[in-house]
């Protein structure tokens, strides 16, 4: 694919997949899947809860003039984007209802949208699209026959984050002396119970049903993610070529905020992590305000949300465009065992074995390497050393529905862990030499495979002397300010 190809470019194992819009109201049910994706996913949970039954809540509508964005464990398990929706599945019935508005959500200008009847359970491929107005009633009918009731117990994402985050903040609330609201999933619940007529109601976390199946991503999903990392990394090509000292850090990430945009994604991962010089030591800084300066560093990690997946992909490179010699030999030993540990990554052996190969090899590169300064040595002797005798059964972390998706790139289960096929995470290990003021950290989307691993953020430079080419070509702004076409 030629790398300045920016528009969008959906990959062709979704070729057929998404039915013409002209068939879905936008806004109402996703593009990227058909309703058997997730009917398969639903039939797993029916499975997984026996005579119980699930119940989830869908986001509610933005407070301000913001597109709406599904949370991530609905849309899993829907691909139903309208707000304030109730999924019921009832593994006694295996049926599959869902409660919506009954005059459906109109957002301005939004066009049609979806409404209860059988007209929506052509579009959802659900069981029963009916009035949210009648849900009440089924729950009455769940505690009459005092059903076991699954629900989820962690907040879901909408966008731009994790769950993490999302239970960090609701914490956060309910612990504040001034505010103590509870998390919509504990009201929720305390409504349930009250509709049943059960204080002591048998309910059960519904979270760990989920997240197991979405540790391994399907055919469609991984598709879905390949695109988002394509954007990803083209995104950060741009933010290379844009770079000069003169610039502020936010410039940049608008360079790959154009490539997002007119991919087609509907907001991003994660808030743009562009640090340069001493901002580099922070891992998770995005105020975005510090001018490139001459012999910068520039650390440079975004991603799109792409069709409700995300990536996460970082680079760093030199604000001029040329690496200092003293930049070079500790970008270069850094760089040669992050690709050391990249290697060892196979499905169906405990991880830390895997970990302890990578650190070996790491260690090998070390005795093998002349450094010019004694405190990089120690650093990247103590970053091997961590990885030979490490226990951990975590590469990084792992990516799809959000940029710190569940399972944290292994498993659910297994004694030792091991990765499997169809599991997609991250890495990005830190080496840091605060008396030289020098910080790295590079990361990959990496999906394991039967034979091994496919790193789908391969495209994007690494090595310095590609680094350094692609650096020398036009950037957006050059391009525009030459008043040539901008072909991508």
């Amino acid at each position: 694919m030629p790398p300045r190809l920016i528009g969008f470019v959906l990959v062709a194992a979704l070729a057929g997949v998404a039915r013409p819009l002209a068939q879905i109201p936008q806004g109402v049910f996703t593009e990227a899947f058909p309703p058997s994706e997730f009917a398969g996913r639903r039939d797993k949970v029916l499975d997984a809860i026996g005579d119980g039954v699930a119940i989830l809540q869908g986001a509610v509508e933005k407070a301000a003039e913001m597109p709406f964005r599904q949370g991530a464990q609905f849309y899993y398990l829907t691909g139903v984007e309208v707000p304030r929706a109730i999924l019921v599945m009832d593994g006694r019935t295996r049926r599959s209802t869902l409660y919506i508005p009954s005059a459906g959500f109109r957002v301005r200008a939004l066009g049609p949208s979806l409404v209860p009847g059988d007209a929506a359970v052509r579009v959802t491929g659900l069981s029963a699209v009916l009035p949210r107005e009648d849900f009440a009633q089924a729950v009455a009918a769940f505690g009459r026959d005092r059903r076991t009731i699954f629900t989820p117990a962690a907040g879901d994402s909408t966008g731009g984050g994790s769950r993490g985050e999302v239970t960090g903040l609701a914490a956060a609330t309910k612990n504040d002396p001034w505010d103590g609201r509870e998390s919509r999933e504990e009201a929720f619940l305390a409504k349930l119970r009250s509709a049943t007529g059960l204080s002591d109601l048998s309910a059960q976390n519904l979270d760990p049903i989920i997240d197991r199946l979405r540790v391994v991503k399907s055919a469609r999903e991984i598709a879905v993610i390949r695109e988002a990392t394509r954007q990803t990394g083209v995104g950060i090509m741009e933010a290379m070529r844009e770079a000069e000292p003169g610039l502020y850090e936010y410039e940049l990430q608008a360079a790959a905020e154009y490539v997002f945009k007119k991919g087609g994604a509907q907001g991003a991962a994660y808030f743009a992590l562009v640090a340069t010089g001493p901002n580099t030591v922070y891992s998770h800084y995005h105020k975005g305000t510090r001018r490139l300066a001459d012999g910068d560093l520039v650390q440079f990690d975004y991603a799109p949300d792409f069709q409700y997946y995300v990536s996460d992909v970082t680079r760093v490179f030199p604000a001029n465009g040329i690496f200092t010699p003293l930049q070079r030999e500790f970008y270069t030993i850094y760089l040669r065992m992050y690709q050391a540990l990249i290697s060892v990554i196979t499905p169906n052996v405990p991880v830390r074995d895997l970990l302890q190969k990578a650190g070996r090899e790491m260690q090998s590169i070390v005795a093998n390497t002349t450094f010019s300064q004694p405190a990089i040595r120690v650093a990247a002797t103590s970053f091997a050393n961590r990885y030979a005798t490490s226990t951990g059964n975590s590469f990084g972390h792992s990516i799809g529905l959000e940029v710190h998706d569940v399972g944290r790139g292994r498993p659910a289960e297994g004694t030792p862990a091991t990765l499997l096929p169809g599991q997609v995470f991250t890495i990005e290990p830190a080496l840091q030499v605060p008396e030289l003021g020098l910080a790295m950290r590079l990361e990959d989307a990496l999906l394991v495979t039967d034979a091994g691993h496919e790193n789908l953020s391969a495209f994007v430079p690494l090595e310095i002397a590609a680094l350094e080419k692609l650096m020398k070509e036009p950037g957006i702004t050059a391009l525009i300010k030459a008043r040539r076409p901008v072909r991508r």
